[in-house]
């Protein structure tokens, strides 16, 4: 049987990625909505919803989705630690697939980074560029954040470790900080590189998108393993089985 599946934020470019991937994996659009639709009537004919709105949209749609217990993946980024705390404590009532980038090769990265991380230690210092579009509203993007995210974890550091951005006299670089660059323009669907420069060497790693379709397909694919999972909190890593 065809998943049937409703698209959050369909007027969007991912929302338009999403429909037209969307046959390539047998999957029915069920329900294409936007800002002022009636979400939780046009959710109740779906096996499954896929978020790729606004930050703003995240809550209503989870409230939605918990009270009809319908499986959920969440692309949508933007969101504050306080908000997406809150958020994730209600995507745990239902299965949800909550991921900052859905691409098979992003998600490769992030388990690369994580070895990188482990491996080389605090006299390899970390840095994470990111480039994306005109158009895209927050920074660092998600897929930024999450690199940051286990950059922080395997070195026992907190957020007070990162450094958005440089000016001015900033002194000498400090073994614990991890910088952050979040560059925008042009029509750069996303670019990302994690370097660790040591004196004498340095390790790059690095992932180019060339075509929206790649985070259509995974979040396709996300949607197609997150129906029938118990309910929780899971990513990418997990559909691929990188864990």
């Amino acid at each position: 049987m065809a998943l049937t599946v409703l698209i959050n934020g369909a007027k969007g470019r991912m929302g338009q990625a999403l429909a037209a991937a969307a046959p390539e994996f047998g999957v029915t659009i069920g329900a294409a909505v936007d800002q002022g639709d009636d979400l939780g009537a046009r959710l109740s004919a779906c096996d499954v919803a896929i978020d790729f709105s606004s930050h703003a949209a995240t809550r209503p749609f989870l409230e939605a989705a918990v009270a009809q217990r319908k499986p959920v993946v969440i692309g949508t980024t933007g969101h504050a630690a306080a908000e997406k705390a809150a958020l994730l404590a209600l995507a745990r009532q239902v299965p949800c697939v909550w991921a900052g980038n859905f691409s098979v090769g992003v998600n490769l990265l992030f388990a690369l980074v994580r070895r990188a991380a482990r491996t080389l230690g605090a006299d390899y210092d970390a840095e994470v560029i990111e480039m994306h579009h005109r158009f895209k509203k927050d920074a660092p993007s998600g897929t930024a954040a999450r690199l940051l995210e286990i950059i922080l974890e395997e070195r026992k550091l907190d957020a007070a470790a990162l450094r958005h951005g440089r000016e001015g006299i900033t002194g000498e670089r400090t073994p614990t900080e991890v910088g952050v660059h979040a560059l925008r323009g042009g029509d750069v669907i996303g670019d990302h590189t994690v370097l660790f420069a040591a004196l004498g060497e340095r390790v790059e790693l690095t992932h180019k998108a060339s075509d929206r379709a790649i985070f259509a397909r995974g979040a396709l694919r996300a949607a197609q393993w997150v129906v029938g999972q118990p309910p929780g909190v899971y990513d990418m890593q997990d559909v691929l089985g990188l864990k």
